[in-house]
Protein backbone atom coordinates (compact mmCIF):
# COMPACT_ATOMS: atom_id res chain seq x y z
CA UNK A 1 0.00 0.00 0.00
CA UNK A 2 3.10 2.51 0.31
CA UNK A 3 3.54 2.12 -3.22
CA UNK A 4 0.80 4.37 -4.31
CA UNK A 5 0.35 5.91 -7.47
CA UNK A 6 -2.06 8.41 -8.45
CA UNK A 7 -5.84 7.97 -10.82
CA UNK A 8 -8.81 10.28 -11.65
CA UNK A 9 -12.19 9.20 -13.38
CA UNK A 10 -15.85 10.92 -14.77
CA UNK A 11 -18.66 8.98 -14.30
CA UNK A 12 -22.28 9.07 -15.41
CA UNK A 13 -25.01 6.77 -13.04
CA UNK A 14 -28.53 6.14 -14.19
CA UNK A 15 -30.47 4.81 -10.88
CA UNK A 16 -32.95 2.36 -11.75
CA UNK A 17 -34.26 2.14 -8.08
CA UNK A 18 -33.20 2.55 -4.68
CA UNK A 19 -31.26 -0.13 -4.67
CA UNK A 20 -29.57 -0.54 -7.90
CA UNK A 21 -27.79 1.67 -10.90
CA UNK A 22 -25.68 1.38 -13.95
CA UNK A 23 -23.06 3.65 -14.48
CA UNK A 24 -20.66 4.29 -17.72
CA UNK A 25 -16.96 5.69 -16.81
CA UNK A 26 -14.07 6.72 -17.79
CA UNK A 27 -10.35 6.48 -15.80
CA UNK A 28 -7.02 7.50 -15.43
CA UNK A 29 -4.11 5.84 -13.64
CA UNK A 30 -0.72 5.54 -13.33
CA UNK A 31 0.98 2.20 -12.43
CA UNK A 32 4.11 0.96 -11.49
CA UNK A 33 6.23 -1.08 -9.54
CA UNK A 34 9.97 -2.05 -9.08
CA UNK A 35 11.58 -5.67 -7.93
CA UNK A 36 13.89 -3.23 -5.62
CA UNK A 37 11.27 -2.67 -3.13
CA UNK A 38 10.31 -6.60 -3.13
CA UNK A 39 11.56 -9.02 -0.19
CA UNK A 40 12.23 -12.24 -2.15
CA UNK A 41 15.59 -12.33 -2.36
CA UNK A 42 15.13 -14.16 -6.39
CA UNK A 43 12.73 -10.67 -7.03
CA UNK A 44 15.49 -8.46 -5.75
CA UNK A 45 17.96 -10.20 -7.99
CA UNK A 46 15.70 -10.34 -10.92
CA UNK A 47 15.70 -6.61 -10.72
CA UNK A 48 12.58 -5.25 -13.29
CA UNK A 49 10.48 -2.49 -13.18
CA UNK A 50 7.86 -0.73 -15.20
CA UNK A 51 5.56 1.90 -15.13
CA UNK A 52 2.44 2.69 -17.43
CA UNK A 53 -0.63 5.21 -17.68
CA UNK A 54 -3.71 3.44 -18.04
CA UNK A 55 -7.12 4.75 -19.97
CA UNK A 56 -10.46 2.87 -19.16
CA UNK A 57 -13.55 2.78 -20.44
CA UNK A 58 -16.34 0.81 -18.71
CA UNK A 59 -20.02 0.11 -17.85
CA UNK A 60 -20.42 -0.97 -13.76
CA UNK A 61 -23.65 -1.86 -12.38
CA UNK A 62 -23.74 -1.06 -8.35
CA UNK A 63 -26.26 -2.55 -5.76
CA UNK A 64 -26.97 -1.06 -2.48
CA UNK A 65 -26.94 -3.03 1.07
CA UNK A 66 -29.58 -0.24 2.23
CA UNK A 67 -32.56 1.72 0.54
CA UNK A 68 -30.71 5.04 -0.86
CA UNK A 69 -33.05 7.68 -1.26
CA UNK A 70 -30.86 11.47 -1.94
CA UNK A 71 -33.17 13.68 0.37
CA UNK A 72 -34.34 11.45 2.85
CA UNK A 73 -32.42 11.55 6.28
CA UNK A 74 -33.44 8.03 7.17
CA UNK A 75 -31.88 6.84 3.94
CA UNK A 76 -29.15 9.16 4.23
CA UNK A 77 -25.93 6.58 3.33
CA UNK A 78 -25.39 2.68 2.00
CA UNK A 79 -22.36 0.78 1.57
CA UNK A 80 -22.55 -0.93 -1.77
CA UNK A 81 -20.42 -3.71 -4.35
CA UNK A 82 -19.65 -2.91 -7.62
CA UNK A 83 -19.02 -4.77 -10.88
CA UNK A 84 -18.88 -4.76 -14.42
CA UNK A 85 -16.07 -4.93 -17.60
CA UNK A 86 -13.99 -2.65 -19.50
CA UNK A 87 -11.56 -2.23 -22.01
CA UNK A 88 -7.81 -0.26 -21.18
CA UNK A 89 -5.02 0.94 -22.88
CA UNK A 90 -1.46 0.50 -21.29
CA UNK A 91 1.96 0.94 -22.35
CA UNK A 92 4.59 -0.05 -19.93
CA UNK A 93 7.78 1.88 -19.73
CA UNK A 94 11.46 1.52 -17.71
CA UNK A 95 13.74 3.94 -17.66
CA UNK A 96 17.52 3.00 -18.19
CA UNK A 97 20.41 5.20 -18.29
CA UNK A 98 17.90 8.24 -16.95
CA UNK A 99 16.16 7.44 -20.72
CA UNK A 100 12.66 6.03 -21.21
CA UNK A 101 11.93 2.99 -22.94
CA UNK A 102 8.92 1.31 -24.15
CA UNK A 103 8.95 -2.30 -22.98
CA UNK A 104 6.92 -4.22 -25.82
CA UNK A 105 8.73 -2.95 -28.81
CA UNK A 106 11.89 -4.26 -26.96
CA UNK A 107 10.55 -7.63 -27.10
CA UNK A 108 12.02 -8.72 -24.01
CA UNK A 109 10.63 -12.37 -23.54
CA UNK A 110 11.58 -12.81 -27.40
CA UNK A 111 8.29 -11.17 -29.30
CA UNK A 112 10.13 -9.98 -32.28
CA UNK A 113 11.44 -13.76 -33.04
CA UNK A 114 9.77 -15.83 -34.70
CA UNK A 115 10.05 -18.77 -31.87
CA UNK A 116 7.95 -16.70 -29.61
CA UNK A 117 5.67 -14.86 -31.87
CA UNK A 118 2.93 -16.30 -29.31
CA UNK A 119 4.18 -13.48 -26.77
CA UNK A 120 3.18 -10.89 -28.87
CA UNK A 121 0.98 -8.86 -26.73
CA UNK A 122 -1.16 -5.81 -27.61
CA UNK A 123 -1.66 -2.64 -25.81
CA UNK A 124 -4.97 -2.89 -24.94
CA UNK A 125 -6.96 -5.66 -23.27
CA UNK A 126 -9.86 -6.13 -21.10
CA UNK A 127 -10.61 -6.01 -17.31
CA UNK A 128 -13.54 -7.10 -15.08
CA UNK A 129 -13.80 -5.01 -12.20
CA UNK A 130 -15.43 -5.68 -8.81
CA UNK A 131 -14.96 -4.00 -5.54
CA UNK A 132 -17.04 -2.06 -2.85
CA UNK A 133 -18.28 1.38 -1.74
CA UNK A 134 -19.61 3.52 0.90
CA UNK A 135 -21.56 6.36 0.35
CA UNK A 136 -23.79 8.96 1.44
CA UNK A 137 -25.53 12.54 0.00
CA UNK A 138 -24.56 16.15 2.14
CA UNK A 139 -27.33 17.55 0.41
CA UNK A 140 -29.83 17.19 -2.06
CA UNK A 141 -27.35 17.32 -5.09
CA UNK A 142 -24.15 16.10 -3.88
CA UNK A 143 -23.24 12.64 -2.59
CA UNK A 144 -19.88 11.77 -1.54
CA UNK A 145 -18.32 8.13 -2.03
CA UNK A 146 -15.39 5.91 -1.74
CA UNK A 147 -14.77 2.48 -3.13
CA UNK A 148 -12.26 0.15 -3.67
CA UNK A 149 -12.75 -2.16 -7.00
CA UNK A 150 -9.94 -4.87 -7.99
CA UNK A 151 -9.69 -4.83 -12.19
CA UNK A 152 -8.77 -8.50 -13.13
CA UNK A 153 -7.27 -8.19 -16.80
CA UNK A 154 -7.64 -10.40 -19.53
CA UNK A 155 -3.35 -9.89 -19.96
CA UNK A 156 -0.25 -11.22 -18.35
CA UNK A 157 2.22 -8.28 -20.06
CA UNK A 158 0.37 -5.66 -18.15
CA UNK A 159 4.11 -5.26 -16.37
CA UNK A 160 6.00 -6.69 -19.65
CA UNK A 161 6.65 -9.83 -17.92
CA UNK A 162 5.21 -13.20 -17.61
CA UNK A 163 7.07 -16.13 -18.94
CA UNK A 164 10.56 -17.21 -19.45
CA UNK A 165 14.03 -15.83 -20.18
CA UNK A 166 14.82 -16.29 -23.86
CA UNK A 167 18.62 -15.90 -23.02
CA UNK A 168 21.03 -12.65 -23.95
CA UNK A 169 22.38 -14.92 -27.32
CA UNK A 170 18.94 -13.88 -28.32
CA UNK A 171 19.48 -10.13 -28.43
CA UNK A 172 22.60 -9.96 -30.81
CA UNK A 173 22.23 -6.98 -33.30
CA UNK A 174 22.55 -7.62 -36.97
CA UNK A 175 25.41 -4.51 -37.27
CA UNK A 176 27.92 -5.15 -34.35
CA UNK A 177 28.00 -2.76 -32.10
CA UNK A 178 30.49 -1.82 -29.01
CA UNK A 179 27.26 -1.18 -26.75
CA UNK A 180 24.76 -3.74 -25.90
CA UNK A 181 21.46 -3.18 -27.62
CA UNK A 182 18.52 -1.98 -25.05
CA UNK A 183 16.53 -4.65 -25.43
CA UNK A 184 19.53 -6.59 -24.19
CA UNK A 185 19.75 -4.80 -21.13
CA UNK A 186 16.49 -4.52 -20.61
CA UNK A 187 15.14 -8.05 -20.68
CA UNK A 188 18.08 -9.44 -17.70
CA UNK A 189 18.77 -6.20 -15.35
CA UNK A 190 19.87 -8.51 -12.74
CA UNK A 191 23.56 -7.25 -13.31
CA UNK A 192 22.83 -3.71 -12.82
CA UNK A 193 22.75 -5.65 -8.76
CA UNK A 194 26.11 -6.64 -8.93
CA UNK A 195 25.47 -10.11 -9.18
CA UNK A 196 25.47 -12.56 -12.14
CA UNK A 197 23.34 -12.53 -14.97
CA UNK A 198 20.24 -14.98 -14.53
CA UNK A 199 18.63 -14.04 -17.54
CA UNK A 200 18.92 -17.99 -19.34
CA UNK A 201 17.31 -19.06 -21.94
CA UNK A 202 14.16 -21.14 -19.93
CA UNK A 203 14.97 -19.55 -16.80
CA UNK A 204 11.26 -18.14 -15.04
CA UNK A 205 11.21 -14.56 -15.65
CA UNK A 206 7.31 -14.47 -14.41
CA UNK A 207 3.97 -16.37 -13.37
CA UNK A 208 2.08 -16.86 -16.39
CA UNK A 209 -0.46 -19.51 -14.58
CA UNK A 210 -2.03 -15.83 -13.74
CA UNK A 211 -3.12 -13.00 -15.65
CA UNK A 212 -2.24 -9.55 -14.03
CA UNK A 213 -4.75 -7.34 -12.32
CA UNK A 214 -4.93 -3.80 -10.63
CA UNK A 215 -6.96 -2.18 -7.61
CA UNK A 216 -8.01 1.50 -7.64
CA UNK A 217 -8.90 3.27 -4.23
CA UNK A 218 -11.09 6.28 -5.38
CA UNK A 219 -13.19 9.35 -3.23
CA UNK A 220 -15.49 10.64 -5.34
CA UNK A 221 -18.48 13.57 -5.59
CA UNK A 222 -21.67 13.05 -7.76
CA UNK A 223 -23.48 15.88 -8.43
CA UNK A 224 -27.58 14.92 -9.72
CA UNK A 225 -28.69 16.18 -12.70
CA UNK A 226 -32.48 16.95 -11.78
CA UNK A 227 -35.40 15.48 -14.13
CA UNK A 228 -38.53 16.97 -14.41
CA UNK A 229 -41.85 15.10 -15.30
CA UNK A 230 -44.54 16.70 -16.93
CA UNK A 231 -47.98 16.84 -15.04
CA UNK A 232 -50.89 14.39 -16.50
CA UNK A 233 -53.52 16.60 -16.79
CA UNK A 234 -51.29 18.88 -18.95
CA UNK A 235 -50.15 15.52 -21.12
Amino acid sequence: FQYFRYSAGVFYKYNFSHYMAVRLGGNYAHVGYSDRYSNNVYQKQRNLDFKSNIFEACVMADFNFFQYTIGDYDHRFTPYVTMGASMFYFDPYTTLDNKNYFLRPQGTEGQNIDEYKDRIYKKYAFAFPIGAGFKVWLSKGLTLNFEIVNRYTSTDYLDDVSTTYVGKENFVEQVPSPYPSPASQLQDRSPETGSEAIGIKGRQRGVSTTKDHFMLFQLGLSFRLPTYRCPDNLR
